[in-house]
């Protein structure tokens, strides 16, 4: 039994998809393999910002094997100005549609323009070959300073910049500027014996999900349009998809595949309408599988930012006023995750005065999406690196200057909520203890930093159902892409209110037409919602078996108590499994639902203690000890939680040292292979040590928060933090790799 009574949940039981995915049977995007399968091939601009005049497609139409050409036009009239949900943000069908196939404009290099549907991928990507486009090519701006400044070259000759809520109606690239602001921050920085001031930038990063962006698509002759892809949102597919086809969403099916990988980049919609167009006019289901460069030109990275963050703090150690300006790329479409930025840069601080003001900026870069916590990464390297220099001017230690100011309950964030119980004194408490931070580091140029980080995580609408066997395991069917054990942690928790073994329960992921409407996998929610969604399915089905119970023991329902898998009335007991063996006889099948939309989510905090050695003479920085800790709430599965959070560190190490979109400066990327994009293998990382905090979440019935996601936020920070105390030199910009390790150094010694 684990703690707190818990027979099933804070246990390791073997996951239920490991038997498929290490004998290579379960079944991934690519994988798809319908009768008639036509494949899919996508022309994409050569430009980072031009004009479309004209599109010439008829060379590729008269090429043999090609069954369908298709641009922009082919979309059916729709209005443009709706709104769609992404899952994480929103666009308008426009915006959308622009994004899967461009129209009028090119607005970054790897846009797409054209796509064609062939009997084998060597003639569709031929057949590319003979799409001639007439392009007038642009000035491209591609960072959010350029992109602010009045002279700059205007993206999008629609857009108007919203000012703290209020549309201008000027034409401009910056789509948004809003303001969080608590109390007074002249007064507390007026206040404040030692401020620190400084600004940050930070590079465009990918996910780097192992599996690349994948498609099928089906439009039936009866109309109903089928997909299938590796997806973090079966919903949000079918959503978008019904949106940018303009069709009723009952029309749409979508089922998701396995996912190798996601981290948030694939929860946004590039191919599904593209492929579905493409079979329309065919006549034949299309399938079409992403290159890696493709993946990396035509996907949504993180936002580049450029940050300044201003802090002062009084002689006793208290943070009298916190100050952020937080410029974040959107790409070529809004959308910036700068709002998340916000919430997050203060939130492991209980601070009376500050302000946070937030810009969402389009750029000639890919538009933006979800990695990870989206936006807090940023956020946290400028204002960890300005935490860890106050400190250092008062003369505190980094982490009891941390606690001096750690939020709590009752602390309200810079988005206006205030904290129900959280976990950011317990996490650095947990840090201060553990053998890591006093453990002697000796050696020349090493050193040891620290960091913390928030996310906020959400609910959202999640659904479930729950149908018993008749050998007393149950079958579990829900719609949240599995994308980090979260089958595991679902089935889990209604194993604990049935009183069955994890093993008993069968969870399993179907498609939209299988389930009711359930959100996206994202948001660090799956675990929390669905959970909770699998949690109340259980109890409806212990409610029926109840009753069935009762009329095989003869008595009345509310005299049968259920304890450990056994219904008991009296000195009469039954087990679970008995009764569901004579469901038939006492009234047929038994299955429970459940259909969520929880509002108690509970932020989760993180912590990072990172010891590096900087190489002087090469500015090549090791990591030498890594620990993580992190606030779960309660763990349902510690070990899926273990490696959420090394999984997180290390993308946040790799984040912090190597990743970059390297751009030509008119908009090429040159690194678009994993052999120049450079993400940590095991040959860069020590072994990762995690320590689990549990806070429980008073929102949800385990005490569950979610873990996907805080983990990544803090790395850079620590990083930062550890260099400047090996090398003497506090960084300004992410990456921090060798060259910029060494001018730093250089200008030290100037």
């Amino acid at each position: 039994m684990s703690a707190h009574g818990y027979k099933v949940v804070g246990t390791r039981p073997v996951r239920p998809d490991g038997a498929d995915k290490v004998t290579g049977r379960a079944a991934y995007g690519a994988d798809v393999h319908l009768a008639g399968l036509l494949y899919g091939a996508v022309l994409r601009s050569p430009h980072a910002h031009a004009r479309i005049r004209r599109i010439d497609t008829r060379g590729a139409e008269a090429l043999e094997g090609v069954r369908a050409v298709i641009t922009a036009s082919d979309f059916p009239p729709a209005d443009a100005g709706r709104i769609i949900d992404l899952g994480e943000g929103q666009q308008t069908v426009a915006e959308v549609r622009g994004n899967m196939l461009a129209s009028g404009k090119a607005l970054y290099k790897g846009h797409a323009v054209a796509a064609v549907a062939a009997v084998n991928r060597h003639v569709a990507e031929e057949a590319l070959g003979l799409i001639e486009v007439d392009y007038e090519p642009l000035p491209a701006v591609l960072t959010a300073l350029e992109a602010m400044r009045e002279d700059a070259p205007i993206l999008h000759e629609t857009l108007t910049r919203k000012e703290l809520g209020t549309d201008t109606g000027e034409v401009s690239n910056v789509a948004e500027h809003f303001r969080f602001e608590l109390g007074d921050l002249e007064q507390g920085l007026a206040e404040a014996d030692v401020v620190v001031e400084r600004e940050f930038d930070t590079a465009t990063v990918h996910q780097g999900y192992i599996e690349p962006q994948n498609a099928t698509a089906l439009w039936n002759q009866d109309g109903r349009i089928h997909v299938w892809s590796s997806t973090q949102g079966a919903f949000v597919v079918r959503d978008t998809v019904a949106a940018a086809l303009n069709v009723p969403v009952s029309r749409v099916k979508a089922t998701p595949m396995e996912i190798g990988g996601g981290f948030g980049g694939k929860i946004r919609v590039y191919l599904e309408p593209v492929a579905a167009l493409l079979s329309r006019k065919s006549g034949r289901p299309v399938k079409i599988v992403m290159s890696r460069q493709e993946v990396f030109e035509g996907t949504g990275p993180t936002p580049g930012s450029h940050i300044r963050v201003k802090v002062g703090a009084r002689r006793d150690g208290r943070i009298s006023a916190a100050y952020a300006f937080l410029a974040y790329e959107a790409g070529a479409y809004p959308g910036s995750m700068a709002d998340c930025g916000a919430m997050c840069i203060f939130s492991p601080y209980d601070i009376a005065n500050l302000c946070v003001d937030g810009y969402n900026i389009v750029v000639n870069k890919p538009s933006t999406a979800a990695y990870r916590a989206p936006g807090a990464t940023n956020a946290a390297f400028a204002g960890e690196s300005v935490m860890d220099e106050v400190a250092e001017r008062l003369g505190m230690d980094p982490i009891d200057f941390r606690l001096r100011n750690a939020a709590h309950e009752g602390t309200r964030r810079a988005d206006g909520p205030k904290f129900r119980r959280i976990g950011c004194v317990e996490v650095l408490e947990a840090m201060k203890n553990h053998p890591h931070y006093s453990a002697p580091l000796e050696g020349p140029n090493r050193g040891r930093g620290v960091a913390v980080g928030f996310w906020f995580n959400v609910g959202l609408a999640s659904a479930c159902t729950i149908g018993v066997n008749a050998d007393g395991t149950v079958n579990l069917v829900e719609g949240s892409t599995d994308i980090g054990g979260t089958r595991a942690s679902i089935a889990m928790q209604a194993a604990e209110v049935l009183g069955l073994r994890a093993e008993d329960v069968h969870p399993v992921v179907v498609d939209t037409d299988s389930i009711a409407y359930t959100a996206v996998t994202g948001g660090s929610r799956t675990t929390f919602a669905t959970g909770w969604a699998a949690y109340e399915a259980a109890h409806d089905v212990l409610r029926q078996m109840k009753e069935r119970a009762a009329r095989l023991l003869e008595t009345e329902p509310e005299c049968v108590e259920y304890q450990d898998g056994v219904f008991r009335s009296g000195e009469s007991r039954m087990t679970f499994a008995e009764v569901a063996a004579r469901l038939n006889e006492t009234g047929g099948p038994v299955t429970g639902r459940a259909g969520v939309n929880p509002r108690g989510a509970g932020g989760s905090y993180a912590g990072a203690i990172a010891d590096v050695e900087v190489d002087p003479e090469t500015g090549r920085v090791s990591i030498l000890r890594f620990t993580s800790v992190q606030d779960a709430g309660k763990a349902i599965h510690p070990a899926y939680v273990e490696g959420q959070m090394q999984g997180g560190s290390a993308q946040g190490i790799g984040w912090a040292l190597n990743e970059e979109y390297c751009l030509s400066p008119g908009g090429a990327m040159q690194n678009s292979s994993f052999l120049d994009y450079r993400m940590p293998t095991s040959l860069d990382l020590p072994m990762i040590e995690t320590v689990i905090v549990e806070v429980p979440n008073p929102g949800h019935p385990f005490g569950v928060r979610g873990v996907g996601e805080a983990n990544i936020v803090p790395p850079p920070g620590a990083i930062a933090n550890a260099i400047y105390r090996a090398a003497g030199v506090r960084l300004s910009r992410l990456p921090m790799k060798p060259e910029t390790v060494m001018e730093a150094i250089w200008a030290q010694r100037d």
